[in-house]
């Protein structure tokens, strides 16, 4: 039997069919089913999009997760890395940005239903550079939700600070819980997936201007 989340998901109503993007970064080799799992089937009871970078361990596991969830509104969004610029596929951690190959086995996994293709092959260590596809993560999610990670993960996280982008930090995600530290700014830590579901939820309903906006949620949620 599934366990659902302890916070009732209530779906978010977008004007003019638009839906949130909630991006969810983390392992490419590890899966963390545990958080990534409840957390793939709230976001898809939630009534949004899925974006991940497409490939293995938590990008496929909270994707499937989010598949799998019958009636859901919104797509699985994959940004794929480009192959590395001399072909070999090997992605590069130069940060250039010249048009590569192909990208990388193992990319897009089976759950992507929207596969962004990119020419970015720089990836983990390089994830902050130009020639990585991590800004195209980040800059395309109205929220962002990192899980345990590696370098590219702790990229992402400061490129969503870099950028403004809302950030929720679950689980010991490498190099995030101390950049969520008190005045941080909009970063949330939290080692519980339904209260990252319920600050997720906040999130998207306080970003100004948009069409799911509907002002500050209830003061139920826990930081």
């Amino acid at each position: 039997m599934k366990k659902r989340s302890a916070v009732p998901i209530r779906r978010l109503r977008p004007l003019a069919g638009r839906l949130p993007v909630v991006g969810v970064m983390g392992s490419g080799t590890r899966t963390h089913d545990g958080l990534a799992a409840p957390l793939g089937r709230g976001l898809a009871r939630m009534g949004v999009h899925l974006l991940t970078g497409g490939g293995g361990g938590v990008m496929t596991a909270v994707s499937r997760a989010f598949a799998r969830v019958e009636d859901r509104a919104g797509l699985v969004v994959g940004v794929l890395p480009g192959g590395a610029g001399d072909g070999s596929g090997s992605g590069g951690e130069s940060g250039g940005t010249e048009l590569g190959g192909p990208s990388p086995p193992g990319y897009p996994n089976p759950w992507v239903e929207l596969a962004i293709r990119t020419h970015l092959a720089a990836r983990g260590t390089a994830g902050d550079t130009p020639g990585s596809r991590n800004h195209v993560n980040v800059l395309s999610s109205d929220v962002v939700v990192a899980l345990p990670g590696g370098a590219g993960t702790a990229s992402e996280v400061e490129l969503a600070l870099r950028y403004g982008r809302p950030l929720v930090v679950l689980g010991a995600a490498e190099g995030a819980a101390e950049r969520a530290a008190p005045g941080a700014g909009r970063v949330h830590a939290t080692n519980d997936v339904s209260q990252a579901l319920s600050l997720v939820r906040r999130l998207l309903q306080e970003a100004p201007g948009q069409p799911w906006a509907s002002g500050p949620a209830s003061s139920s949620s826990h930081d």
